[in-house]
């Protein structure tokens, strides 16, 4: 865990994936998190997982995937004393993060208003599928909704099997990325005004802007995006290849890495070929440039055409499952997991993924492993100042 955010108190009031991951990318850069659950079994990811026994503990792989670092405690905000609670923990905080639907904390009386009464600063994240406005905001939200209605399920697969779901979560993702962004954006201005902030985090639109190049093709061109498979549209030859055993991604975007390519498997008349010669015959030929490139490829293995072709300058990457890039030298040198041996509710060590960063040189690893349900409860209100002293913060 870097220092980066050091003295930053985090609520952390969230459920499942965009807003947990948000809070742990705070949790990393060095903010101490208090992740406030719900009594009756806390956030749902403590159930959800590839173990049913880790479930059953309340500790389920997605929980352990983005809370290590946080400390917990449970509230239930429908109680005054447990809100009086909270609200203490509120004076006290720098940010709060919460991705309930639009108007959960208002009807609670606990929404940005009536917060930052306690706590004038304060930087309240509100993370949502769409938004505080709009027909959709009290739409129910998860991952594969936003998927689909993004567009990325449209130009996702092939054009016989589109459109498909990504496989991973990576809608709810990005909206705990961009969280993470604006919360540490709006930290800046705090610290220097000691002015607070109300962030609208819509994943719909979190999905959209990463979804640039596409859009702008349509916006700008008129050239609506269509699945392409493991093709790129820009360039060609880039995409996957067949190799004598597995497939092999090259990005030969550029026309001297193309010259290179075609040199390197041993057909250097491919690049004055006229179907092939330039960047707009190559993307109009590109299905019968592949196949030349295949049938040249099955002569060595993905691993042996990697090494050649990087030496070179033209991009290549063997296509590996998750266990595979795990233990590639490149992740482990770079210290991508950190490991925990006694873990509440696991009798096996627990290996977690940090950011995707370094910070002067060291990876920011969480130094706690995630937390069990309510187990920090008295440390955290036993070390709360008084609620006037501390909501006068700046």
């Amino acid at each position: 865990m870097t220092d980066l955010l050091s003295g930053i108190r985090v609520l952390d009031l969230t459920n499942v994936l965009a807003g947990p991951y948000c809070a742990y990318q705070l949790g990393l850069l060095g903010a101490d998190v208090i992740k406030v659950e719900a009594p009756q079994g806390g956030d749902l990811a403590r159930q959800l997982g590839g173990s049913p026994k880790l479930n059953q503990a309340g500790m389920g792989a997605s929980f352990l995937a983005q809370n290590a670092g946080k400390r917990s405690v449970t509230l239930d905000l429908k109680t005054a004393a447990d809100r009086e609670r909270f609200l203490d923990l509120v004076a006290s905080a720098d940010a709060l993060v919460e991705n309930f639907r639009p108007g959960v904390m208002d009807r609670l009386g606990l929404g940005y208003i009536e917060l930052k009464a306690v706590r004038p600063g304060l930087i309240y994240c509100a993370i949502s599928g769409f938004g505080q406005t709009g027909p959709m905001r009290d739409n129910p939200a998860y991952d594969q909704i936003i998927q689909g209605l993004s567009g990325i399920m449209s130009i996702t697969g092939t054009p016989e099997t589109a459109p498909l779901r990504v496989g991973y979560p990576v809608a709810d993702t990005l909206g705990g990325l961009v969280g993470a962004f604006a919360v540490a954006s709006a930290l800046v201005r705090q610290k220097a005004s000691g002015e607070g902030a109300f962030l609208d985090v819509s994943m719909l639109e979190c999905t959209l802007s990463a979804l640039g190049w596409p859009v702008s093709n349509y916006l700008t061109a008129g050239l609506d995006p269509k699945p392409m498979g493991n093709e790129n549209m820009t360039a060609a030859p880039s995409g996957a290849f067949r190799t004598s055993d597995g497939l092999l991604n090259i990005a030969a975007n550029k026309q001297e890495q193309f010259v290179t390519l075609c040199r390197l498997i041993g057909r250097p008349e491919l690049a004055s070929d006229p179907r092939f010669a330039e960047r707009e015959t190559r993307k109009k030929n590109r299905a019968a440039l592949k196949a030349e490139i295949e049938d040249a490829l099955r002569a060595a293995p993905a691993a042996a055409w990697e090494e050649t072709l990087n030496r070179a300058g033209v991009p290549a990457g063997r296509v590996l499952t998750i266990p595979q890039v795990l233990a590639e030298p490149q992740v482990l040198e770079r210290q991508v997991t950190a490991n925990f041996d006694d873990v509440a509710g696991m009798d096996t060590p627990l290996t977690v993924l940090r950011g995707g960063f370094m910070v002067d040189g060291e990876a920011p690893l969480p130094t706690k492993p995630p937390p069990a349900l309510n187990a920090h409860r008295d440390e955290i209100f036993a070390g709360l100042p008084p609620r006037a002293k501390a909501g006068a913060r700046a």
